[in-house]
């Protein structure tokens, strides 16, 4: 078995855009791809932050305020074990992944916009929930009745949509490595 690099040098990237825009799946692709180079790497889901460690939030301000604190505060812990984390979280507006970036610390924050059409995620709609906000059985669902604002200044932007996963991560790995 191959030994981990100790001086991998970590990173958190950040993937951010819409529900169903592919956030997941390039960070558990990336994650693989790095653990068979053999980098230690952790995948941070929104969803399953929102299941475990941010259960207790709902989605007013403050609560998506603090669920991006929280999925920060364990990059940084992670980061600081030189572990590389891939983060997916839809993190709708500019100031939560500012604050995700003053948290982990800038040297460390790398953003990845998943600037995947709206279209295309409502016609993934893995688990309904754009059929849902549209039906108004979910209030305040970030791109229908909820604002999503697009990072000005990402690191990289990548559309599912029009380019494969393979191609997307050798974009991601070239950036970090």
């Amino acid at each position: 078995m191959n030994e981990s690099h100790t001086d991998q040098n970590a990173k958190v990237i950040w993937f951010t855009g819409l529900s169903g825009a592919g956030k997941t799946t390039l960070a558990s692709e990336l994650a693989k791809h790095l653990k068979t180079c053999s980098y230690s790497c952790l995948v941070l889901d929104g969803d399953q932050a929102r299941s475990g460690l941010c259960a207790d939030l709902g989605f007013s301000e403050v609560d998506r305020n603090e669920n991006i604190r929280r999925i920060s505060e364990v990059a940084k812990l992670a980061v600081s074990n030189n572990i590389f984390v891939a983060v997916a979280c839809i993190s709708p507006r500019t100031k939560y992944r500012e604050l995700a970036k003053s948290i982990v610390g800038k040297e460390f924050f790398i953003e990845i916009y998943v600037n995947t059409p709206l279209s295309v995620c409502e016609f993934r709609d893995p688990k309904g929930l754009y059929k849902k906000a549209r039906t108004g059985e979910i209030n305040e669902f970030t791109g229908i009745s909820s604002p999503y604002e697009p990072p000005h200044s990402a690191d990289l932007e990548i559309d599912t949509n029009d380019v494969n996963y393979e191609e997307n991560i050798a974009k991601i790995l070239k950036l970090l490595l």
